[in-house]
């Protein structure tokens, strides 16, 4: 497991680099347009792409791609591989790219059926369609960003992939300081940041696949074994492995019925939640894919349990006091990175609100990273669809009924519980398979993470004091406190964790329990 551990550490930490400077990208964003319909209008017109990026490229093509591609490389010579990476290419692409025209074509139609409050304000609803023309090519180039992350992830060379990333964040500060200014209508500017950041991630990867000799040359082949194996796949993993991002829409789709700022509140908390998402779910969901994959395909079914228990006490002892400190420091957190003259003291309030709601879920949304490649990694996209189904059900469910007394904080913790949910029976449908055994000591190790997670929060949340306080301060000032108190929190996690009894190995070894292995 130190060789997974490595890996998580390399991609956590490119990731790392990516959230910060995300963070401060948004930082610019809300002190440069603050949350006004401007906002809402470009959120929507980068969400609409993105989300179908999440749905597609990261989610459903990824988990079908992936565990086909291992398959080849185990089981097959060079020259088939190559042949199937060719063929995927080439048909990938030409999807893509009627897809991106028939969005750009029908931007109109898109904002409506995906923000229908929009349309009582038409200066609104025509300045998100312009964006959206900009932003929607980015599903092409991302997609085929992912194809190429998918290959370099299976052989292992997962820094490359995971800082790629860094570059939209690099493309969107660039814009929103030099080009936006330049013009008319300021916040377009952001879009054609999303334009110009797709283009580049794909030229970045290009190379590192030509130092494998797996540089494609398309190849249109929809006839192809394994390309019609993995649109099989694809078909039922398109709306199982990504309910989240789904659900993460429709709470985007009903904000835009709230007052103007809801969608601008809920983008800003859902960024901060997803700083230890990123970090740590995205990571582990990176690793432990190729690496199920390649232990089905040899047959090691307790090998496969053991990693997936590994990479589920990974979720416990970071995801957990990351979940506890999001939720006490989520005011301080929205004050110090956002709140400036153009992003009120009210918007800090409300943003706050569903930062919390989203932190509540945390868990939820790591448990379905490690969890959904339990199965995809097996080639079993029926059973996570029929438990996105209920997942489903259950968030629109909430919504409709939590929207009106809690406004867009009930949008977020409709989507938690679902979530919530939808981990819960992925966790029962892999134990019920036999799939994973847990090893012993669970519950004692969830007490022990439990109470030292509660210990520090009761501490972050008595020490920062009420967040109308944190408005009243300096820019450095709030910084330096926050600063303080994320380490303050994490040295009394770490030392309530090691005083109960929690120790490396519960991270580090595949069964902790086990004895070291004699030298």
């Amino acid at each position: 497991m130190a060789s997974l551990a490595a890996s998580i550490a390399k991609v956590g930490s490119n990731t790392l680099l990516s959230r910060i400077l995300g963070f401060v990208r948004d930082l610019l964003v809300a002190r440069l347009f603050g949350a006004d319909a401007g906002t809402d209008a470009f959120f929507v017109a980068f969400k609409i792409p993105n989300f179908m990026r999440r749905l597609f490229a990261e989610g459903a093509f990824s988990m079908a791609f992936v565990p086909v591609l291992n398959e080849y490389k185990e089981q097959r010579g060079f020259g088939a591989l190559k042949t199937f990476i060719d063929d995927v290419a080439g048909t990938l692409g030409a999807v893509l790219l009627v897809i991106t025209a028939v969005g750009v074509l029908g931007a109109p139609v898109l904002v409506l059926i995906f923000s229908p409050g929009f349309a009582a304000d038409p200066a609104k609803q025509l300045l998100t369609a312009d964006m959206l023309r900009l932003t929607f090519p980015y599903l092409l180039f991302i997609s085929l960003t992912a194809f190429a992350g998918g290959i370099l992830n299976t052989y292992e060379r997962f820094g490359v992939p995971a800082f790629t990333p860094v570059l939209l964040n690099l493309s969107l500060i660039g814009c929103a300081l030099w080009l936006a200014p330049q013009m008319e209508t300021p916040i377009v500017a952001l879009a054609w940041g999303v334009f110009i950041a797709g283009i580049a991630q794909l030229l970045f990867q290009l190379p590192f696949l030509h130092k494998l000799k797996l540089l494609p040359r398309p190849r249109l082949n929809p006839r192809d074994q394994g390309v019609r194996r993995i649109v099989r796949l694809m078909v039922p993993a398109l709306f199982g492995v990504s309910v989240t991002q789904i659900n993460l829409l429709i709470d985007t789709l009903l904000a835009s019925f709230l007052e103007t700022g809801s969608i601008s509140w809920l983008y800003y908390s859902d960024r901060l939640m997803e700083f230890p998402l990123g970090i740590l779910g995205v990571a582990l969901g990176t690793v432990i894919l190729p690496k199920l994959s390649r232990q089905h395909a040899a047959a090691s079914p307790e090998a496969f349990s053991q990693t997936l228990d590994w990479a589920l006490r990974w979720v416990l002892l970071l995801g957990l006091p990351a979940a506890v400190g999001l939720f006490a420091l989520a005011g301080p957190m929205i004050a110090t990175l956002f709140y400036s003259g153009e992003f009120t003291g009210y918007d800090v309030l409300m943003a706050e609100r569903s930062l919390m709601a989203y932190a509540l879920g945390l868990l939820a949304f790591l448990g379905i990273k490690v969890l959904a490649p339990g199965f995809y990694s097996r080639q079993d996209m029926q059973t996570p669809v029929n438990i996105a189904v209920v997942a489903m059900m259950i968030n629109i469910s909430l919504n409709i009924l939590l929207m009106e007394p809690l406004g867009h904080a009930g949008l977020a913790l409709a989507t938690v519980i679902a979530a919530a949910a939808n981990a819960a029976l992925l966790l029962r449908g892999l134990s019920a398979q036999g799939v994973y055994r847990s090893l012993p000591g669970w519950g004692l190790l969830l007490l022990k993470g439990l109470i030292a997670s509660l210990l520090m929060g009761a501490l972050l949340w008595f020490a920062s004091g009420p967040t109308a306080a944190w408005t009243d301060w300096t820019v450095i000032e709030r910084i330096l406190r926050l600063a303080g108190l994320i380490a303050i929190g994490a040295l009394c996690y770490v030392l309530a964790a090691l005083l109960f009894g929690i120790r490396p190995r519960h991270l580090l070894r595949m069964n902790p329990q086990a004895k070291p292995a004699a030298t």
